[in-house]
């Protein structure tokens, strides 16, 4: 994106996008979501994974075919890829590996059941998968040039909306609010009830998923009609569902236990500021008849500022959690450890958040308004802190913020082997 390549220095139908769409979709989000629930999907539903074996072999066939398929789009764009069908190669090692982990994970659901609200949040977000990824085969099947079904090739020229909107809506959006709900309230130390606005927005949410998945095709292969109208009725129950749901984690924040609000809760707290100013705009744009660059912008808030600005978050306290499980869960109770906040640095690390959300908020404004030198511009300044916050993970991984008389026994402080890059960084001190 700093580059060019792709919207909005370029088209937003372009092959060019869509190697950035699916690049940022699959190889980031969907990655990381399917990574989030192999690991707290057991958590939900108190279950061990059904299948523990499969993950690795998922996330092989997902990179390898998330890999054709961006070929495949380059080839579109006229870059020099072969002959190979990457396409359809793609369409393959993708539909594989997301197939196994809806068994694996929907195993796991099943042998649970009855299941909480979160969990049936996430039941669903797998069934908008299911959606996405045959439709999205469908797609490298006919471009290229597997199947000249006349009603799969209609299906590819005019149901992209709907592989988009069950992709970025169903799939990372509603099993995202799912997981929030759990997350915010474990790690906030909230009430973790369930409400009838819970249920409303769960049921709300599940309905425009239904119409995307099953009246769309229907409206567009069996009637011969566009597919404005499923869309339309989808965003209106979608927008509801959002609404209860803003409301639901106002009420998480609002009766916390834990009086001091962590970093990773507060940039929780903008991504779902991004959530919330995304759905407006993508009103009004519906209101006013949008166009590709307002859809490419609203499409870019919610990637970035919503789903990744979550993520990010998440992830800050997530491997904090997780790292303080593996090194000192086993000692509790035998030697003095750290709490789990103990591993993070966040003066250190605030202000690449800041950065990072500034840049998302002013590169989807130049978005909007077809500015692309400042789009790119915004682009490198998030590009600098989304690879700060990483850095941030790295050390938080490898205990570089843990006084040296709390590390495990055995453990080097990754600190005293890398001293001459820490050395450099502001504000760091050697005994640290």
């Amino acid at each position: 994106m700093v580059a060019g390549f792709g919207f909005p220095s370029q088209p937003i139908v372009a092959p060019q996008t869509l190697v950035l769409v699916h690049l940022v979709a699959i190889g980031w989000l969907s990655l990381l979501l399917s990574g989030a629930l192999i690991q707290f999907v057991p958590v939900l539903v108190t279950k061990p994974l059904a299948h523990p074996e499969l993950p690795i072999v998922a996330l092989a066939l997902l990179v390898a075919g998330l890999g054709s398929l961006l070929l495949g789009f380059l080839g579109m764009a006229g870059f020099p890829v072969g002959s190979v069908p990457w396409l359809p190669l793609g369409a393959i090692g993708l539909a594989g590996g997301f197939a196994l982990n809806l068994w694996n994970l929907g195993r796991t659901l099943w042998s649970a059941r009855p299941i909480g609200l979160p969990a049936r949040f996430v039941a669903a977000g797998l069934l908008s998968l299911v959606g996405v990824v045959t439709m999205g085969a469908i797609f490298s099947l006919t471009l290229g040039g597997w199947t000249t079904n006349a009603a799969l090739l209609r299906l590819t020229s005019e149901g992209i909306p709907l592989h988009a909107a069950l992709g970025l809506g169903g799939w990372l959006t509603f099993t995202a609010m799912g997981v929030s709900y759990r997350l915010l309230a474990m790690f906030m130390l909230s009430p973790e009830a369930e409400h009838r606005s819970s249920r409303i927005a769960f049921l709300a949410g599940t309905m425009a998923i239904l119409v995307i998945l099953i009246g769309g095709p229907v409206c567009l292969l069996i009637f011969g009609r566009g597919v404005v109208h499923p869309l339309l009725v989808a965003l209106a129950l979608a927008l509801v569902s959002l609404v209860l749901y803003g409301h639901d984690i106002v009420r998480l924040y609002r009766t916390r236990k834990r009086s001091k609000i962590e970093l990773n809760a507060r940039m929780v707290a903008w991504a779902l500021g991004s959530l919330g100013l995304a759905a407006l705009l993508l009103l009004a744009v519906t209101l006013l008849g949008p166009t590709d660059r307002e859809i490419g912008g609203v499409v870019f808030l919610l990637a970035f500022g919503w789903l990744t600005g979550l993520g990010l978050a998440k992830l800050y306290k997530i491997v904090a959690f997780l790292t303080w499980l593996e090194r000192y869960g086993g000692l509790l109770g035998k030697r003095p450890t750290p709490r789990v906040q103990d591993l993070v640095n966040e003066p250190r690390a605030m202000p690449w958040f800041w950065l990072y959300f500034a840049g998302v908020g002013v590169a989807s404004l130049a978005a909007l308004l077809d500015a692309p030198l400042v789009f790119r511009a915004a682009a490198f300044a998030m590009l600098i802190a989304t690879a700060r916050i990483s850095f941030e993970l790295l050390l938080t991984r490898n205990l570089a913020a843990v006084p040296e008389a709390l590390l495990p026994d055995g453990h080097r402080a990754w600190a005293q082997l890398h001293l001459p890059i820490l050395q450099r960084q502001k504000g760091w001190r050697t005994d640290e």
